[in-house]
């Protein structure tokens, strides 16, 4: 492991860098569609990873979880052009892409499900479209979130908006679990998380499948 020093934090060499995907600005905070980003608080919060560096089309920050270091990221770039933030941080820092684990609201799950995929299409999600297309590759694992299907016609009004008050003990407890699902991922690999968290089929909060 190659450690040096900042001058504003230790900088270490992730072994993984988790970026949550969303759009900058306080207007789309805490919507559907920034689910990455609301996973990305949890997780620096959890392990007191302060996102000050602002650089690479990103806003991160260097620390340890499960005691592996890790880059946790949010993309400047807003959500189509995702794909930009990802290669510069991989410029940046040097890992192979099976270690970029990103975090993404998925509309084929229902509210509050978890899934996770080693890799894959971009399933027509603008955000993942963006990074395959940018890196040359769907070899990257993501941590989904299902934020539940649009009505006919409203993609971009539903994926923009925010959850209702009905929705937000779900999703809230939904954001907890896709933390932990990317701590498991670092802590045990891909398998072994998809193992444990794609088997628990009960949507947050519903207590049923």
């Amino acid at each position: 492991m190659r450690i040096w020093f900042g001058k504003t934090q230790q900088e270490v060499l992730p072994e993984w860098i988790v970026l949550g995907l969303g759009n900058p600005g306080a207007e789309y905070a805490h919507t559907r569609h920034n689910i990455g980003f609301d996973v990305i608080g949890i997780l620096a919060s959890r392990h007191h990873i302060r996102l000050n560096f602002h650089r690479d089309h990103a806003r991160y920050g260097l620390g340890m979880i499960a005691g592996v270091p890790v880059l946790l990221a949010k993309p400047m770039t807003y959500m189509n052009r995702s794909g930009e933030a990802a290669r510069a941080l991989l410029q940046r820092y040097p890992i192979d892409t099976s270690h970029l684990l990103v975090v993404v609201d998925d509309v084929a799950l229902p509210l509050g499900r978890i899934r996770i995929r080693p890799s894959g299409s971009d399933g027509g999600h603008n955000g993942l479209e963006s990074i395959i297309q940018c890196l040359g590759t769907q070899a990257f694992p993501r941590v989904r979130v299902g934020i539940g299907s649009p009505p006919p016609g409203q993609m971009v009004e539903y994926v923009l908006s925010r959850f209702s008050p009905q929705e937000q003990p779900i999703i809230d407890e939904a954001l907890q679990r896709a933390a932990d699902a990317v701590e498991a991922i670092i802590a045990e690999g891909v398998q072994a998380a998809m193992n444990r968290f794609n088997a628990q089929n009960t949507v947050a909060g519903s207590g049923g499948a």
